[in-house]
């Protein structure tokens, strides 16, 4: 397959990096390479299959690090996908159609990629809670006013878990890429965590006296599971169904703003978002994103190079869309 002269086979080790490629289920390797001998022999081309956008951020030992774009269309939307090296039946080019190299892999995997369950997760904290505390400002008629604020907020989003703990939330919500062959839509709604974070600023001032700031991050959950949140039957255990690379880098974003702001390298701000969250929210029309300062932190289940933005609500909230 792909012996024509047209076709450039790339070996695993030498697919092209930093390029816009596409990726394409294993099924229409055979309809691809025959549309493409047809347009070369002067016939017409046809579209074959559907494929997603990529890019291959780093090539490794037995996988390679992509950044898959699951939303070219209404926002720009890359996350963090790593595609192993058994998963890959072929990387092929054809530069003299104009065709971008696409990467055909096993039908399985590409659609477990598609079913996974995603995450946006939100790590909310009140500032000098401590301070406020040791003088005897936090009482407990106003810890509990404030419960009741976090529970009413809650059921005007009953598609965000919060978990709280006094002067701290996590936030959790699931969303899907969209997988049109079994019906299931994108529900990725990232500019709802900005309106939820403003809405517990206020509750913060309000009830406590306290500003707050966010980090926020989102990406592939890993866990493979679709419920927000497990409570075991007896009560007493409580599961977030979590695991990997945005729940992680919640705290490697917050040990690396408390680094850059004790080495003023940035001021102090209301949001800090992972670079991935952030680009993938929806901007008004002709505002691709908000100028501002970007600041590196290390990942520990990232490949490469990883950066937050910090910025604040009110900054955000006004670049964004209302449609």
């Amino acid at each position: 397959m792909f012996e024509h002269k047209i076709f450039e086979i790339h070996k695993f080790d030498g697919v092209p990096e930093n390029r816009e490629c596409l990726l394409m289920d294993e099924v229409y390797m055979s309809a691809y390479e025959e549309n493409l001998l047809r347009l070369f022999a002067g016939g017409d081309y046809e579209e074959v299959g559907w494929v997603a956008t990529i890019v291959c951020e780093a090539i490794q030992k037995n996988s390679l690090f992509l950044s898959w774009y699951v939303d070219i269309f209404e926002r720009i939307h890359p996350i963090p996908v790593t595609l192993p090296k058994e998963q890959l039946i072929v990387c092929v080019e054809c530069w003299e159609m104009g065709e971008k190299p696409r990467f055909f892999v096993k039908h399985d995997w590409l659609e477990n990629l598609y079913l996974q369950t995603h995450s946006v997760f939100c790590w909310v904290d009140a500032i000098n809670f401590k301070k406020s505390l040791e003088n005897g400002n936090i009482s407990r008629d106003r810890l509990v006013s404030l419960r009741g604020k976090i529970d009413d907020l809650g059921k005007e989003y009953p598609q965000i878990v919060f978990i709280s703990f006094a002067d701290t939330l996590l936030l959790k919500s699931n969303w899907t890429v969209g997988y049109y062959p079994k019906g299931i839509k994108n529900t990725y709604d990232p500019e709802v965590f900005i309106e939820v974070v403003s809405k517990l600023a206020d509750i913060y001032r309000e009830v406590l006296g306290l500003d707050v700031y966010a980090i926020l991050t989102q990406g592939s959950n890993g866990y493979y599971d679709d419920s927000l949140l497990h409570v075991s039957d007896s009560g007493n255990h409580i599961s977030l169904n979590s695991l990997g690379i945005p729940f992680s880098d919640l705290k490697s974003i917050e040990d690396a703003v408390k680094r850059a702001i004790k080495h003023r390298m940035h001021q102090r701000a209301q949001l800090y978002m992972d670079e991935s969250f952030y680009r993938s929210l929806k901007f008004k029309s002709g505002l691709r994103y908000v100028n501002q300062s970007v600041h590196p932190y290390e990942s520990k289940m990232r490949t490469g190079g990883s950066r937050y933005y910090p910025n604040d609500i009110e900054v955000i909230k006004n670049a964004l869309s209302n449609e």
